[in-house]
């Protein structure tokens, strides 16, 4: 991979040493937002269940309070369902949705991908990379959950370094519905090694700023995540 210049525009969208700020202790209701989506992302609350308030409320060491909260959050995420007369449900996901959904997906990358090549500075350029190299560290130790959280981050990060808010928001809602499905897609290990792959092949086109490159890899990259999917899941095409 290309060598990056050491240079640190002052309209990087990342921060600078200078906007550093010192490491806040996560409130409680982060904590439980953080928490209870990551149970939905790891299937552990499954799709179309009710979720129990006692029972979650005892594993979680919480009152129901910081909890309905926290799911109400989750509703806006399009991670759950808030019904009057049975409480929160994990959002049912048809196969056509998540094809549906990964089909816009890929759209709003591909774009984001040339989008970013052409706008970002060498130091968000350099940030991207930063992730990319902790989220190998992730992939090597085999640590499933910090390895995604990463590889989703850098995804937001290419969209983000497009500079455009209303693809931001198109991409943003898509995302938070979908992380379960992304996150299956990586239960085999041949299949997480594919989208390792596609993973330097992204870090490679946008060290490169090629923009037409980065935006095939991710469209591509994206169709390849439904078929991972599809083929964990035993799912037909839709």
């Amino acid at each position: 991979m290309t060598r990056l210049p050491q240079s640190t525009p002052s309209t990087s969208v990342f921060a600078t040493a200078a906007d550093v700020v010192p490491i806040r202790r996560p409130s409680l209701h982060d904590e439980v937002v953080s928490r209870v989506r990551d149970m939905i992302v790891e299937g552990q609350l499954s799709f179309g269940t009710r979720i129990h308030e006692g029972r979650l409320c005892e594993q979680l060491g919480v009152s129901r309070t910081p909890l309905r909260e926290a799911l109400k959050v989750l509703a806006t995420e399009g991670l759950v369902d808030l019904s009057p007369n049975r409480g929160a449900i994990v959002r049912e996901v048809t196969p056509k949705d998540m094809r549906d959904m990964l089909r816009v997906l890929g759209q709003l990358e591909a774009l984001a991908g040339e989008l970013a090549c052409a706008a970002a500075s060498d130091a968000d350029i350099a940030a991207v990379h930063d992730m990319h190299k902790r989220m190998l560290e992730h992939y090597a130790a085999r640590n499933r959950m910090e390895y995604f959280k990463l590889n989703q981050a850098i995804h937001s990060a290419f969209v983000r370094l497009a500079d455009n808010p209303t693809l931001q928001s198109l991409h943003e809602n898509l995302q938070a519905r979908i992380k379960r499905v992304r996150y299956v897609g990586n239960d085999r290990g041949e299949q997480w090694e594919d989208a390792v792959h596609d993973h330097e092949a992204m870090i490679d086109a946008l060290l490169k700023r090629d923009g037409p490159a980065l935006g095939r890899v991710l469209r591509g990259h994206l169709e390849r995540t439904w078929d991972r999917v599809r083929n964990v899941l035993g799912l037909t095409e839709p």
